[in-house]
Protein backbone atom coordinates (compact mmCIF):
# COMPACT_ATOMS: atom_id res chain seq x y z
CA UNK A 1 0.00 0.00 0.00
CA UNK A 2 1.20 3.46 -0.81
CA UNK A 3 0.13 6.51 1.11
CA UNK A 4 1.04 9.76 -0.56
CA UNK A 5 1.42 12.96 1.41
CA UNK A 6 -0.80 14.81 -1.09
CA UNK A 7 -3.69 13.87 -3.34
CA UNK A 8 -3.79 14.35 -7.13
CA UNK A 9 -5.01 17.93 -6.73
CA UNK A 10 -2.10 18.70 -4.42
CA UNK A 11 -4.21 18.70 -1.26
CA UNK A 12 -3.51 16.81 1.92
CA UNK A 13 -6.76 14.88 2.06
CA UNK A 14 -5.58 11.52 0.68
CA UNK A 15 -2.93 10.96 3.35
CA UNK A 16 -5.13 12.15 6.18
CA UNK A 17 -8.14 10.20 4.92
CA UNK A 18 -6.10 7.01 4.63
CA UNK A 19 -4.81 7.18 8.20
CA UNK A 20 -8.18 8.25 9.60
CA UNK A 21 -9.70 5.32 7.70
CA UNK A 22 -7.39 2.96 9.56
CA UNK A 23 -8.58 4.50 12.83
CA UNK A 24 -12.27 4.39 11.94
CA UNK A 25 -14.46 4.98 14.97
CA UNK A 26 -11.92 3.71 17.48
CA UNK A 27 -10.74 5.87 20.35
CA UNK A 28 -7.31 7.18 19.32
CA UNK A 29 -6.04 7.19 22.91
CA UNK A 30 -6.98 3.52 23.33
CA UNK A 31 -5.32 2.62 20.03
CA UNK A 32 -2.14 4.46 21.00
CA UNK A 33 -2.13 2.93 24.49
CA UNK A 34 -2.26 -0.58 22.98
CA UNK A 35 0.51 0.00 20.42
CA UNK A 36 3.62 -0.44 22.62
CA UNK A 37 2.63 -3.93 23.78
CA UNK A 38 1.53 -4.93 20.28
CA UNK A 39 4.79 -3.70 18.76
CA UNK A 40 6.91 -5.37 21.43
CA UNK A 41 5.08 -8.67 20.80
CA UNK A 42 5.53 -8.42 17.03
CA UNK A 43 9.25 -7.70 17.44
CA UNK A 44 9.56 -10.72 19.75
CA UNK A 45 7.58 -12.89 17.31
CA UNK A 46 9.91 -11.96 14.46
CA UNK A 47 12.71 -14.07 15.92
CA UNK A 48 15.39 -14.70 13.29
CA UNK A 49 13.44 -12.64 10.73
CA UNK A 50 13.67 -9.39 12.74
CA UNK A 51 16.20 -7.74 10.41
CA UNK A 52 15.18 -9.45 7.15
CA UNK A 53 13.80 -7.19 4.45
CA UNK A 54 11.00 -8.75 2.42
CA UNK A 55 12.34 -7.20 -0.80
CA UNK A 56 14.87 -4.64 -1.93
CA UNK A 57 13.82 -1.15 -0.87
CA UNK A 58 11.41 -2.40 1.78
CA UNK A 59 11.84 -2.19 5.53
CA UNK A 60 12.42 -5.07 7.92
CA UNK A 61 10.33 -5.57 11.06
CA UNK A 62 13.00 -3.74 13.07
CA UNK A 63 13.14 -0.85 10.60
CA UNK A 64 9.35 -0.56 10.78
CA UNK A 65 9.59 -0.49 14.58
CA UNK A 66 12.23 2.24 14.26
CA UNK A 67 9.90 4.25 12.03
CA UNK A 68 7.12 4.02 14.61
CA UNK A 69 9.60 5.26 17.23
CA UNK A 70 10.68 8.14 14.96
CA UNK A 71 7.04 9.11 14.40
CA UNK A 72 6.42 9.20 18.14
CA UNK A 73 9.42 11.45 18.68
CA UNK A 74 8.43 13.80 15.86
CA UNK A 75 4.74 13.94 16.72
CA UNK A 76 5.47 14.42 20.42
CA UNK A 77 7.41 17.53 19.43
CA UNK A 78 4.55 18.66 17.21
CA UNK A 79 2.10 18.31 20.11
CA UNK A 80 4.28 20.57 22.23
CA UNK A 81 4.80 23.15 19.47
CA UNK A 82 1.05 23.30 18.83
CA UNK A 83 0.24 23.64 22.53
CA UNK A 84 2.87 26.27 23.30
CA UNK A 85 3.04 28.39 20.14
CA UNK A 86 0.48 30.17 17.98
CA UNK A 87 0.15 28.39 14.64
CA UNK A 88 3.72 27.05 14.60
CA UNK A 89 5.37 25.81 11.43
CA UNK A 90 5.43 22.01 11.43
CA UNK A 91 8.36 20.54 9.53
CA UNK A 92 7.98 17.30 7.56
CA UNK A 93 10.68 14.64 7.63
CA UNK A 94 11.92 12.08 5.14
CA UNK A 95 11.16 8.73 6.76
CA UNK A 96 13.42 6.76 4.42
CA UNK A 97 16.35 9.04 5.13
CA UNK A 98 15.79 8.68 8.89
CA UNK A 99 15.52 4.87 8.70
CA UNK A 100 18.74 4.69 6.71
CA UNK A 101 20.78 7.37 8.48
CA UNK A 102 19.75 6.21 11.95
CA UNK A 103 20.49 2.57 10.99
CA UNK A 104 17.41 1.12 12.66
CA UNK A 105 18.19 -2.33 11.30
CA UNK A 106 21.42 -2.35 13.34
CA UNK A 107 19.74 -1.27 16.58
CA UNK A 108 19.12 -3.38 19.62
CA UNK A 109 15.32 -3.85 19.68
CA UNK A 110 15.05 -2.82 23.32
CA UNK A 111 17.00 0.37 22.60
CA UNK A 112 14.15 1.31 20.24
CA UNK A 113 11.21 -0.05 22.20
CA UNK A 114 12.03 1.18 25.72
CA UNK A 115 12.25 4.88 24.73
CA UNK A 116 9.16 4.46 22.54
CA UNK A 117 7.19 3.13 25.47
CA UNK A 118 8.31 6.02 27.68
CA UNK A 119 7.57 8.66 25.04
CA UNK A 120 4.18 7.15 24.24
CA UNK A 121 3.24 7.12 27.90
CA UNK A 122 4.29 10.76 28.34
CA UNK A 123 2.45 11.83 25.18
CA UNK A 124 -0.73 10.05 26.26
CA UNK A 125 -0.55 11.80 29.64
CA UNK A 126 -0.06 15.14 27.85
CA UNK A 127 -3.13 14.39 25.72
CA UNK A 128 -5.21 13.40 28.74
CA UNK A 129 -4.57 16.70 30.49
CA UNK A 130 -5.19 18.85 27.39
CA UNK A 131 -8.48 20.72 27.14
CA UNK A 132 -10.93 20.85 24.24
CA UNK A 133 -9.71 24.37 23.46
CA UNK A 134 -6.08 23.18 23.41
CA UNK A 135 -6.96 20.24 21.19
CA UNK A 136 -8.37 22.69 18.63
CA UNK A 137 -5.08 24.62 18.43
CA UNK A 138 -3.46 24.52 14.99
CA UNK A 139 0.02 23.86 13.65
CA UNK A 140 0.86 24.66 10.02
CA UNK A 141 2.31 21.54 8.42
CA UNK A 142 4.53 22.62 5.53
CA UNK A 143 3.09 19.96 3.21
CA UNK A 144 -0.42 19.36 4.52
CA UNK A 145 -1.44 22.77 5.80
CA UNK A 146 -3.29 23.39 9.08
CA UNK A 147 -3.53 20.43 11.45
CA UNK A 148 -5.03 20.68 14.91
CA UNK A 149 -3.67 18.91 17.94
CA UNK A 150 -6.75 16.68 17.80
CA UNK A 151 -6.19 15.78 14.15
CA UNK A 152 -2.49 15.16 14.75
CA UNK A 153 -3.36 12.82 17.62
CA UNK A 154 -5.90 10.89 15.53
CA UNK A 155 -3.51 10.67 12.56
CA UNK A 156 -0.86 9.10 14.79
CA UNK A 157 -3.32 6.44 15.96
CA UNK A 158 -4.12 5.59 12.32
CA UNK A 159 -0.38 5.59 11.58
CA UNK A 160 0.10 3.06 14.39
CA UNK A 161 -2.57 0.76 12.97
CA UNK A 162 -1.21 1.04 9.43
CA UNK A 163 2.34 0.20 10.46
CA UNK A 164 1.39 -2.59 12.87
CA UNK A 165 -0.42 -4.19 9.94
CA UNK A 166 2.63 -3.56 7.78
CA UNK A 167 4.83 -5.31 10.37
CA UNK A 168 2.50 -8.33 10.24
CA UNK A 169 2.60 -8.35 6.43
CA UNK A 170 6.39 -8.01 6.41
CA UNK A 171 6.83 -10.84 8.87
CA UNK A 172 4.48 -13.07 6.86
CA UNK A 173 6.37 -12.24 3.67
CA UNK A 174 9.83 -12.99 5.05
CA UNK A 175 8.60 -16.21 6.63
CA UNK A 176 7.01 -17.26 3.34
CA UNK A 177 10.19 -16.42 1.47
CA UNK A 178 12.24 -18.40 3.99
CA UNK A 179 9.89 -21.31 3.36
CA UNK A 180 10.31 -21.00 -0.40
CA UNK A 181 7.12 -19.08 -1.18
CA UNK A 182 7.25 -15.74 -2.98
CA UNK A 183 5.78 -12.69 -1.36
CA UNK A 184 6.54 -9.26 -0.14
CA UNK A 185 4.88 -6.67 2.01
CA UNK A 186 3.44 -3.44 0.73
CA UNK A 187 5.10 -0.39 2.19
CA UNK A 188 4.05 3.14 2.95
CA UNK A 189 5.86 5.62 0.76
CA UNK A 190 5.67 9.18 1.95
CA UNK A 191 7.75 12.11 2.92
CA UNK A 192 6.79 13.03 6.44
Amino acid sequence: MTIDATDAAGGPSAYQAELLGWLGGRNPADVQAATPAALRQLVADAGPHLRTRPAAGEWSVLELAGHIVDAELVVGGRYRWILAHDRPAIMPYDQDLWASALRHNDADPDELLAPFEAMRSANLRLWARSTAVERARIGMHQERGPESLDLTFRLLAGHDLFHLDQVRQTLAAVRARAGGSPGHAAREKETR
